[in-house]
C-alpha cells in the first residue's frame, strides 16, 4: 500500500456539498482535500434551483457573478390538456426585494453548471479534487482519520467530511443511522433532453390522469430541457431514448420524434430522511449524506451548499485558529434542526401543502436557538443573535461588501484584528459570524471576551 497522504481536511464527494466546502476552506487556508468516486463532475441538471439565500452564499464565496452568467430566471409554468394550451401559472409566489434581502427570485442553474463554476472557483484558489477515488473504509483515532480507497491508496486527515450523497459510504463506515419516509410511492424520472416542436418561454406541464404526468422545463443557459415525469405506481422507468420517446409522445401532443436526444437521465423514488447524527467523533455529514429531499420546492442542493458554508468557518477556526474542537458540535446542533425543517418544508411542498415562495427562498432561517447564538441585550432589536444579518448601507459602506471573506464583522465597537464598522441594525454591538449570522450581540462589549475565545478570535 503507497504511503498516506496528510491533509487537514478530506472532503468525500465533489457534488455542490463538497465543492462549496473546497472552496470556503481553500479561502480560509485550509489544506483540504476532496475525493470524488466518479471520473468526472456529474453530468446532469437534477438541483437546478438557485434559491436566494444560496445566491447570498456564492456572493461572499466569489461565484455569484458566474453563477447568474451560466442560468436564468424561472419561467411561468404553461399547462396543457389534450393538446391545449389551458392556462399560465407563475411557478413562485413574489418575495418583495427590500435593502436587506436584495436577492429574492430563484435562479435556475442546471446543477452540472453550478459544479462547473465552484469546481473552477476551488481549482482557482489552489484547491484540488481527485476524481476515480471510491472510499472503501477508514478508520478514527485521537489525532485523525485514515481513509482507504479502492486504488490501494490511503489518506490521512485530521478530519472527514461526508459529502458523498444519499447512499454514502462514509456515513456507512461509522455507523450512522438514517431515519425516513417514503414520500410519494410512485416511480419518477428526471432526464435532460434535447426537444423540438416547444418554445422557451414556459415551464410545459402535461398532467395526467391519477396524479401522474410530465414537466419539460427549458433549462436555463442550455439547449436542453429537463423531463420530469411521476409514472404509474409499478411501473418500472425506461431511460432509454425509445422508453423517453414513447413517454412524451403517449403524455404531450409532442411526437416520440420530437424527443432528438437524452443527455443524461436518472430514476428516483421521493422520500425525505435524516440522518441520526450529523457528526462522529473526526466525521462530519453534510448535504445528501445526511438529509434527503423530495425535489420539489428545490430545498435538498440549498440546504447542502448551506452546511459546507456552516460548517467550512468553524473548521478553519479549530484547524487555523486555535478554537477548540468543541466548536464543531454547533454544526450538527444547528444543522440538523434546519434540515430536518427543510425536509418537512420539501415533503409539504410535494404534496401540494406549502406554496414556492417565500417559505422556500430561506431567508428566514437562523440559529436563535444555537449554543452559539449569545443574546446580552437588555432590549434585542428586531435583528437578534442567531439571525441573518441582513443588508444594508453603514457610513456609506454596503454590509455585504464589509462582510464578503472568510472573516468576522464587528458593529458597533472596535476590536483589534477584527473588521468594525458603526452599530447597524438598531442600538447595542453585533458580531457578524464568518457566514453571516448574528454570533453575539450586547448593549456593549463587555462579556465579549469568552465569546471570542470559544470560536479562535482571542
Amino acid at each position: 500500500m503507497n504511503a498516506p497522504t496528510d491533509v487537514d481536511v478530506l472532503v468525500v464527494g465533489a457534488g455542490p456539498t463538497g465543492l462549496t466546502l473546497g472552496v470556503d476552506l481553500a479561502r480560509r487556508g485550509v489544506d483540504a482535500l476532496v475525493v470524488e468516486r466518479a471520473g468526472a463532475l456529474f453530468p446532469g441538471s437534477r438541483g437546478k434551483g438557485v434559491q436566494p439565500r444560496t445566491q447570498e452564499v456564492f456572493d461572499d464565496l466569489g461565484v455569484l457573478d458566474a453563477i447568474r452568467a451560466t442560468g436564468g430566471p424561472y419561467p411561468p409554468r404553461m399547462i396543457w390538456r389534450d393538446g391545449e394550451q389551458v392556462g399560465v401559472r407563475p411557478m413562485f409566489e413574489p418575495v418583495e426585494a427590500t435593502e436587506g434581502t436584495p436577492y429574492t427570485d430563484p435562479l435556475m442553474v442546471a446543477q452540472w453548471r453550478t459544479q462547473e463554476v465552484l469546481h473552477a472557483r476551488l481549482t482557482g484558489l489552489g484547491g484540488r479534487v481527485a476524481f476515480d477515488r471510491e472510499l472503501t473504509g477508514l478508520d478514527q483515532d485521537p489525532e485523525g482519520v485514515t481513509a482507504r480507497l479502492k486504488d490501494g491508496t490511503t489518506v490521512r486527515a485530521r478530519y472527514v467530511v461526508a459529502a458523498d450523497g444519499g447512499r454514502s459510504a462514509v456515513r456507512r463506515a461509522v455507523g450512522v443511522g438514517m431515519t425516513g419516509e417514503t414520500v410519494d410511492p410512485s416511480p419518477f424520472l428526471v432526464a435532460d433532453v434535447r426537444v423540438r416542436g416547444l418554445d422557451r418561454e414556459y415551464w410545459h406541464a402535461f398532467p395526467g390522469e391519477d396524479g401522474t404526468g410530465l414537466m419539460l422545463c427549458p433549462l436555463a443557459g442550455t439547449e436542453d430541457f429537463q423531463l420530469a415525469a411521476r409514472l404509474p405506481g409499478g411501473e418500472t422507468p425506461d431511460l432509454t431514448l425509445v422508453g423517453l420517446r414513447k413517454l412524451v409522445g403517449a403524455g404531450t401532443h409532442l411526437g416520440p420524434e420530437d424527443l432528438t436526444e437524452v443527455r443524461w437521465a436518472s430514476e428516483f423514488r421521493p422520500r425525505a430522511a435524516l440522518a441520526d447524527r450529523f457528526r462522529a467523533g473526526r466525521v462530519l455529514l453534510a448535504g445528501d449524506a445526511a438529509h434527503v429531499h423530495s425535489p420539489a420546492g428545490g430545498q435538498g442542493l440549498n440546504t447542502s451548499v448551506q452546511d459546507a458554508y456552516n460548517l467550512g468557518w468553524k473548521l478553519g477556526a479549530v484547524l487555523r485558529d486555535g478554537a477548540p474542537d468543541a466548536l464543531l458540535d454547533t454544526y450538527e446542533e444547528e444543522r440538523r434542526a434546519t434540515a430536518a425543517a427543510m425536509l418537512d418544508l420539501s415533503t409539504g411542498v410535494h404534496r401540494g401543502e406549502v406554496r414556492r415562495g417565500k417559505a422556500t427562498v430561506q431567508l428566514d432561517l437562523g440559529y436563535r436557538e444555537s449554543s452559539l447564538s449569545v443574546e446580552t441585550r437588555a432590549e434585542p432589536s428586531a435583528v437578534r443573535a442567531g439571525d441573518r444579518a441582513p443588508d444594508g448601507t453603514v457610513d456609506g459602506v454596503r454590509l455585504f461588501d464589509a462582510f464578503r471573506g472568510p472573516h468576522w464583522t464587528l458593529l458597533g465597537a472596535d476590536l483589534p484584528g477584527v473588521r468594525s464598522l458603526p452599530a447597524a441594525y438598531g442600538p447595542g454591538v453585533l458580531l457578524i459570524r464568518p457566514d453571516g449570522y448574528v454570533g453575539w450581540a450586547g448593549d456593549s462589549a463587555e462579556g465579549l471576551g469568552t465569546y471570542l475565545t470559544r470560536v479562535g478570535l482571542a
